[in-house]
C-alpha cells in the first residue's frame, strides 16, 4: 500500500513540477533553475529505503522527464537520474540519516545528476558552454533550490519511507 502511495506522490510531484512551479519561479531565474522534485524524493528513497528501488524509480521517471520535458535526447535524464540515485545509495546507506547528512545527499545528488547531463550533452555537442559556466549559472542555483525543497520535505518523507521500510520487512519476514 505504501509503495503505491510513493508512486502516486512521485506522479503528483511530476505534475506539479511541470504545471505549478514554472509560475512560482521568477522570470529572471526561469532559465537558471531546473526544479526536479521527483529526483529529490528519489534521493530520499535511495537513503531511507533501498538503492535498487531508487534506481528503478530514477530510470522510469527520468524517461518520463525525457519524453515530456526534454525531447532532445531520449534516455539522458533516465540514465542520469537512475545512475546518480544508485551511486548515492552506494555511498550513503544509513537507516536513520540525520538532517545535515540528508541535505548533503541532496546537494551531491543534484550536482552529480547535473554533471552527468552536462557530460552527455557535451558528448553529443548540444552544449557549447564550458563546465565552469554551467556550474555557476545552472548547477549551483538548482542545487540551492533542491536544498530548500529537501528541507521542506525532510520530515514527512523520512517518516513515510521509514514506515515503508518497516512494512517491507514485515512482508519479507512473513
Amino acid at each position: 500500500m505504501r509503495s503505491s502511495v510513493l508512486i502516486l506522490l512521485l506522479f503528483l510531484l511530476f505534475i506539479i513540477e511541470g504545471t505549478i512551479l514554472p509560475w512560482l519561479i521568477p522570470n529572471a531565474w526561469e532559465m537558471r533553475i531546473i526544479p526536479d522534485l521527483v529526483f529529490i524524493v528519489i534521493l530520499f528513497v535511495t537513503v531511507y529505503h533501498h538503492r535498487h528501488t531508487a534506481l528503478i524509480l530514477g530510470l522510469s521517471f527520468g524517461m518520463l522527464h525525457d519524453v515530456v520535458f526534454y525531447g532532445r535526447i531520449l534516455g539522458a535524464h533516465s540514465f542520469a537520474m537512475g545512475l546518480s540515485a544508485y551511486l548515492i545509495g552506494l555511498i550513503f546507506q544509513i537507516p536513520r540519516a540525520p538532517l545535515p547528512l540528508m541535505m548533503t545527499v541532496v546537494l551531491l545528488g543534484s550536482l552529480l545528476e547535473d554533471s552527468m547531463l552536462f557530460a552527455i550533452y557535451s558528448v553529443f555537442n548540444l552544449s557549447q558552454q564550458p563546465y565552469n559556466w554551467a556550474l555557476l549559472h545552472h548547477m549551483l542555483p538548482t542545487m540551492l533550490f533542491h536544498f530548500a525543497i529537501g528541507l521542506l520535505l525532510y520530515i514527512p518523507l523520512r517518516r513515510q519511507l521509514e514506515l515503508l521500510k518497516k512494512e517491507t520487512r514485515k512482508e519479507e519476514a512473513a
